[in-house]
């Protein structure tokens, strides 16, 4: 009987392990049938953009946190897949920080080129995933949003790839309740323009406060207040924005803060993170864990040490994204295909609980990104996975954290060299701030207009 592998979630990680399977086939191998989930109607996952915000038009959760306008908060040099460049897929060098629908094209090239699409099943819903000890097989449960018809079939491994950005984490503050502005969740925000001449309040002190701060800011709010609960960001931050610890209570528009200071603001967003939730995995197959480089009860950070036969994928916090999901990703396969074997359950559990114990050493964001690039080497050394320069890698990470301590609202103006191409990002041809536009056409197309000069690095 020919293996048969489930992989829920079309986005970065699932179309990772589809495109690590389709490198084995076109090199020789016999690979398991596979079927692979995706709720949205497109693949991308958390890059496909929608007005939506709550339920979708089937009445599931809406999963993407993507809104309007976004750029990469990353140089696009520390997330290139190594066996397909951006200098590639565009046929010439772009600039460093592309907008959400430039990242998307480049996903969707790779995939397209592979030709993986015809196994990825749209508009299709896992609601439960169940393990039989008698059979060794899990049985998944999708509903066909369009049918809405059930759909359970068999499988011999599980490949969860349903991403941890998409239920929010959303404490409760005196006073909400009777907020006159609006409130919302990180998860829910769509458009800067909604809070344009706006006071901001930003709860959280994280990337997608600081992301979020800067284009309200960007789209002409008035001020943006941050408020953090252990230790503000410490941008150099223009006089629109202020840094306050954390918010006690809301009484009508007035903010009061644990300082004793207050402020008075016109809306409210929670950039307060995200939760791990697997609503459709029975207890004893359910991930938990706060959002960390290193999630337990995992062993290489991918399979579940109770049952390995179920793997995630993509559940770490992450500088490395794109890289990493491939790294996984081949190495999954070859557990699968049989060419690479898993110790026995105490040893995995001893090698989890010494990159737990290496991960809970690190003292700051340097020797975070060398632990995660440790990480992201100790799979690629064991995989097939094309070779690139991961080192070189956490240089640019670093590069990145000083660049926007530096300049936090024109770091994207900084150029970066691929470590694959060896190609220096040429410079955008309008400054991140005065870039008002964040289509495709418009940060491809060729600016008639003098450029500013703007930092490169080599």
């Amino acid at each position: 009987m020919t293996m048969r592998i489930a992989i829920l979630g079309a986005g970065p990680s699932g179309l990772a392990q589809l495109r690590a399977f389709e490198s084995a086939r076109r090199a020789g191998a016999q690979v398991p049938e596979i079927v692979c989930y995706e709720k949205q109607s497109d693949l991308g996952g958390m890059w496909n953009y929608t007005w939506r915000t709550g339920l979708d038009a089937y009445g599931e959760p809406v999963h993407g946190s993507m809104y309007r306008y976004l750029w990469s908060n990353g140089p696009k040099e520390a997330l290139e897949f190594a066996d397909y460049s951006f200098e590639e897929h565009f046929g010439r060098p772009i600039a460093s920080y592309p907008p959400r629908a430039v990242l998307r094209d480049y996903i969707m090239g790779r995939i397209e080129k592979s030709g993986v699409r015809d196994q990825i099943r749209f508009n299709m819903a896992v609601q439960w995933v169940d393990y039989s000890e008698e059979t060794g097989r899990f049985s998944v449960t999708v509903r066909d949003l369009k049918k809405d018809e059930l759909v359970t079939e068999e499988f011999d491994r599980v490949i969860v790839a349903t991403g941890h950005f998409s239920t929010p984490n959303a404490p409760f503050f005196e006073g909400l309740e009777r907020f006159p502005g609006r409130v919302l969740h990180a998860h829910d925000f769509r458009d800067a323009c909604e809070f344009t001449d706006k006071d901001l309040l930003l709860v959280g002190s994280s990337y997608s406060a600081e992301d979020i701060g800067t284009q309200c800011h960007k789209y002409g709010a008035k001020s943006v207040t941050f408020s953090y609960r252990s230790a503000p960001m410490g941008y150099d931050w223009p006089q629109a924005f202020d840094e306050k610890p954390l918010l006690l209570r809301v009484e009508g528009n007035t903010a009061h803060f644990a300082d004793g200071s207050r402020k008075d603001v016109d809306a409210i967003i929670l950039c307060t993170g995200y939760q791990h939730h697997f609503p459709f995995l029975p207890d004893a197959l359910t991930l938990r864990t706060r959002n960390r480089l290193y999630p337990g009860d995992l062993y290489k950070g991918v399979f579940w040490i109770d049952n390995p036969k179920l793997i995630y994928l993509g559940m770490q916090d992450q500088y490395y994204t794109f890289n990493m999901f491939d790294a996984q990703a081949w190495y999954a396969r070859d557990v699968i295909l049989g060419t690479r074997a898993l110790p026995d359950a105490d040893a995995m559990r001893a090698d989890s609980q010494a990159w737990l114990a290496r991960e809970e050493a690190c003292a700051g964001a340097e020797d975070d990104i060398d632990f995660q690039t440790a990480y992201v080497r100790d799979l690629l050394d064991a995989t097939d996975y094309p070779d690139f320069n991961v080192e070189a890698v956490a240089t640019l990470f670093k590069r990145w954290k000083h660049d926007k301590k530096q300049d936090i609202l024109g770091y994207r103006n900084c150029s970066y060299r691929s470590v694959l191409t060896g190609t220096l990002a040429p410079p955008h041809h309008t400054p991140w701030m005065e870039a008002m536009d964040d289509s495709l056409e418009a940060f491809l197309a060729d600016s008639t207009l003098e450029e500013e000069p703007q930092r490169r690095i080599a």
